[in-house]
């Protein structure tokens, strides 16, 4: 059974709406107490099902365009000529400002949507008893280990005099597409890194700084045909050192 005094922020903390001090609180706390890891756990598990559900009930394109084809056209008279031309660039600048908010909007909703299911693994790692299938901080042990599971390969930077510790990985999923999840250990915090095959247009226009979302930090970058993601609960610039070790690793 959670803690009383934090169960009534297990909610908020998946749902990313924990301030950055709240949010390391908190995930200070669910490292050390079963009760409310699997409570965590459980609220990870059954928003993901929501999602996927709701999902499972977008409309699909022969439905849209049957709509349309049932909605009234208005008719064409010559009286209305002269109102047209005079209407026409108006309505052009309207349509091309709609067109861009829906662009802007569309990529932030898919944006989030992303980072949204990356913080739930990673919330969701942290609150497993096993949070990793390979336990090591060596890379030449951890790399190898991807092999066979996951349709490509990485390298993986050395942290020698750095601040970072190697815990582990294991397989990830997004969207059903298989990817390493690798946990960096930096002062008592965990930092999960995603790596997943580039999917090219669909994330190319992403800002590649860091990027402060639902209570975490996150950056994102591509590199040989790989999309790179880092989530944590700690401070942009603790996410761009370990971001830049991930770029430069040879």
């Amino acid at each position: 059974m959670a803690c009383e005094l934090r169960s009534d922020k297990l909610d908020a903390y998946v749902d990313g709406e924990l301030s950055l001090a709240e949010a390391n609180e908190l995930g200070t706390h669910l490292r050390g107490c079963s009760g409310c890891a699997s409570e965590a756990l459980e609220r990870v598990q059954m928003k993901r099902s929501v999602a996927d559900a709701g999902r499972c009930y977008e409309p699909s394109a022969e439905l849209r365009k049957r709509i349309q084809g049932i909605m009234p056209r208005p008719s064409k008279r010559d009286s209305f000529w002269g109102w047209q031309v005079v209407a026409l660039p108006a309505a052009l600048v309207l349509l091309v400002s709609l067109a861009m908010s829906f662009y802007v909007s569309r990529e932030k909703g898919q944006r989030e949507r992303v980072y949204g299911e990356l913080a739930d693994l990673h919330v969701a790692t942290l609150a497993s008893a096993m949070p990793v299938d390979v336990v090591s901080s060596d890379k030449h042990t951890v790399k190898p280990w991807f092999e066979g599971r996951i349709p490509f390969t990485f390298n993986l930077p050395e942290l020698k005099g750095t601040d970072f510790e190697l815990v582990g990985g294991r397989v990830a999923y997004m969207g059903q597409a298989p990817g390493a999840q690798l946990i960096y250990r930096l002062r008592k915090h965990e930092v999960s890194v995603f790596i997943f095959q580039d999917r090219g247009a669909q994330m190319a226009g992403w800002a590649s700084d860091p990027t402060s979302m639902l209570s975490f930090t996150f950056e994102t970058w591509t590199k040989n045909g790989l999309r790179y993601f880092v989530v944590g609960d700690v401070s942009a610039a603790d996410v761009d050192a370990l971001s830049k070790l991930l770029r430069n690793a040879g």
